[in-house]
């Protein structure tokens, strides 16, 4: 199972030399399966890249996943190659978080005077699957997918694939659960022992106490969770729009103090746009 992230931020894209080591590309994950699957989780402003690329290796065929429908995991949309290719063939997978269907959603970003060109001008074969609270299949991985804390509701996905294990937890406020969400301990079974973890970091500890039920997470928070659940590496994920590469770095370094206080042998990282890594 290789991961590629393509876009690491959250809020909104930026741009700027403060930004060149983690990117400025709002979420987008790609998982390629061992029997070449291709999935993509969420499709921020990273999938524009994320889309050249497939093109460029007549990849015509993906899964493409959504944690929710918040405008930075869905403003690349229009703009994903594959969409445009009549021999591409696209099923989206999602649980429903809005009023309208899934279709009625995604073509309100992609009509006049949001987009020049309409929902119908999609050339691909598009299919739609709701998800339910129970793994399901795509090839040789299997996706359990999670209720997160989040405003009006997200999804978070652990992707297994043989021995090897890749959570994905963005916009999850750990901490006092609400709407659908779990409390901390849910989350720690879930994640227990994965080889990855990518969990929000949003916001520093001093931060997160002025935005509880944003629906992201103090930084400190989500390493909490990693080192109870074991993982074997830790992400930070969803970096604040103006966080720079220094104050990231800074986060960073303080989680792997804290980690080796405790005697962890756990590698912490923040996951940057062009981060890829085989499992």
């Amino acid at each position: 199972m290789i991961i590629r992230c393509w876009g690491a931020r959250g809020s909104a894209s930026v741009s700027g030399q403060q930004y060149v080591t983690y990117g400025g590309d709002t979420t987008c994950i790609e998982i390629r399966t061992g029997d070449n699957q291709v999935i993509i989780i969420d499709a921020g402003t990273g999938i524009c890249t994320a889309g050249y690329q497939l093109q460029k290796e007549k990849q015509d065929n993906c899964h493409l996943l959504f944690t929710h429908f918040h405008l930075d995991h869905i403003i690349g949309f229009p703009f994903f190659e594959l969409l445009y290719s009549e021999t591409s063939k696209i099923t989206i997978y999602s649980s429903v978080y809005v009023k309208k269907s899934v279709k009625s959603t995604l073509s309100t970003i992609m009509n006049p005077p949001y987009f020049p060109f309409s929902f119908q001008k999609i050339n691909a074969d598009l299919s739609f699957q709701k998800i339910q609270d129970k793994t399901f299949t795509i090839g040789s991985a299997a996706i359990t997918p999670i209720q997160l804390n989040h405003p009006e509701g997200a999804t978070g996905f652990k992707i297994t694939e043989e021995d090897k294990c890749f959570v994905f937890l963005t916009d999850n406020e750990l901490g006092e659960p609400y709407g659908k969400g779990h409390s901390f301990q849910t989350y720690r079974d879930f994640t227990g022992h994965a080889d990855l973890l990518m969990h929000d970091a949003e916001f520093t500890p001093e931060e997160f106490s002025n935005k509880k039920q944003w629906g992201h997470s103090s930084y400190m928070d989500a390493l909490d969770l990693a080192l109870e659940s074991g993982v074997k590496k830790f992400g930070l994920f969803h970096h604040h729009q103006l966080r720079t590469d220094d104050e990231i770095d800074t986060m960073v370094e303080k989680c792997r103090e804290h980690a080796a206080r405790t005697q962890s042998s756990m590698h912490c990282f923040a996951v940057a746009s062009n981060f890829k890594i085989n499992l």
